[in-house]
């Protein structure tokens, strides 16, 4: 019987992960299945862009895998049954059950409301797809003179009111922040930001948290009304409640507490990857919801997964980010590196060439997902009898080529350190 390989979700963390081990492990032993809950791949690094009126070609997740080996099924993740080794789905086929052996858990994460009132009700978002096209359909049947407000001081946030102050020059455009946007940065980086907001004509409202959204204006803690024909929220990002449903050890926020190794504390065959993974950097703090941790922990994921079938020792691979690469409208941008503390080193690149660096970044992370198995090799690794997960080979710190970035040395989705790849004061990762 073929050893199940069960993927939840297809963005940057599970359609690349999909791609890794379907590249590395024979299908005669082994089946991949991914289940995501819509038939395209998206790309949550460019929906500010969208919503903003730019014209983002999609991608169909059957073109992405056909010929690959790798099985689809387009369905929403219902339950998980560690006990049993099931997946409960619902979908156009109806409601079903998917077997696994090993599970890798990549669902991501959604916007957090926080429990604002009036958020779900009246408030845009740029965290999934369809709430882009929402927020896209809404700003251009603003007329001229209307006001924007983006909620949230993070990267996300920061990105997705330069985009719409530049698209729209006709619009008054304004940020809520509970805080000093980018008070992560470099000093002579958070000038720059300044100077972006002025040029694009951005109020920005510091130290101003919004405690409840209404049809045309938010409500700010200290009671001041701040105009808003359009609320963009932006203050946030939580997990899907699945895997603490499922019995899983999970923390307060709902993420899946994982080893090293990516493995799950509670439940040796199930994985996690991306946003839902609370994984321990480098530096021994958590990492960030972020690309940049979706390419990380993916990695090492998928690399884990692959030695213990296969009866190699577990390699380590890296667990740090490098920096932000953060966006300010199509000619813009900052690219900030950070220390091994996640301190902003002084020095910051910005500008057109910043810009094209960070365009390069999100086209070699769309590219790596088309293509999952690029660079395919001729002889796929076979499984050894599957060991006790309790006496499996201690992680070592050798390198393996199966947690390696993409082929020709292209980072992945996320190989290299994504727009997020700091952490976020407002909890917010880059769209």
């Amino acid at each position: 019987m073929k050893h199940r390989i069960v993927v939840l979700g297809a963005g940057y963390a599970g359609a690349f992960a999909a791609g890794n081990l379907a590249r590395r492990l024979s299908p005669v032993d082994t089946e991949i299945t991914v289940v995501n809950a819509v038939p395209d791949f998206v790309e949550r690094m460019r929906l500010h862009q969208l919503a903003s009126g730019r014209d983002i070609p999609s991608r169909r997740l059957a073109d992405v895998f056909a010929g690959t080996g790798v099985r689809l099924r387009v369905a929403r993740v219902t339950g998980i049954d560690p006990e049993r080794g099931t997946v409960a789905v619902t979908g156009e086929d109806g409601d079903g059950e998917i077997a696994y052996d090993t599970l890798l858990h990549a669902l991501g994460s959604s916007v957090a409301h926080h429990g604002v009132p009036g958020v779900a009700e009246y408030a845009f978002d740029v965290a999934g797809r369809s709430s882009a096209l929402r927020l896209r359909e809404r700003l251009a049947g603003l007329g001229g003179g209307g006001t924007v407000l983006v909620v949230g001081e993070g990267l996300t946030g920061i990105e997705t009111v330069t985009e719409i102050a530049e698209a729209r020059p006709d619009l008054s455009v304004a940020l809520a922040a509970r805080g000093e946007p980018g008070a992560w940065l470099s000093p002579k980086a958070r000038r720059h930001l300044r100077r972006a907001f002025d040029r694009l004509g951005i109020t920005v409202h510091e130290h101003t948290g919004v405690e409840a959204v209404e049809p045309t204006r938010a409500i700010a803690a200290d009671g001041r009304s701040v105009p808003a024909d359009v609320t963009v929220w932006a203050a946030g990002f939580a997990v899907h409640p699945l895997a603490a449903a499922a019995g899983l050890e999970v923390t307060g926020a709902g993420r899946i507490v994982v080893d090293r190794t990516m493995r799950s504390v509670s439940h040796p065959d199930v994985y996690a990857a991306g946003d839902c993974a609370h994984a321990i950097g480098e530096n021994g703090r958590p990492l960030p919801m972020s690309c940049a941790s979706a390419g990380v922990t993916n990695m090492q994921a998928t690399a884990a997964i692959i030695a213990r079938l296969t009866g190699d020792e577990v390699p380590v691979t890296g667990l740090e980010y490098h920096g932000n690469h953060i966006s300010l409208g199509r000619r813009d941008a900052i690219i900030q590196m950070v220390d091994g503390d996640a301190r902003s080193k002084s020095w910051y690149l910005g500008g057109q060439t910043a810009a094209r660096f960070k365009s390069g970044v999100l086209g070699a992370a769309g590219w790596g997902v088309a293509h999952p198995t690029f660079g395919m090799p001729k002889r796929k690794r076979r499984l050894a009898t599957a060991p006790d997960p309790a006496t499996a080979p201690d992680p070592v710190t050798a390198p393996d080529p199966a947690g390696a970035p993409g082929p020709a040395g292209a980072p992945g989705p996320a190989g290299a350190p994504g727009p997020a790849g700091a952490p976020d004061p407002a909890g917010a990762r880059a769209a």
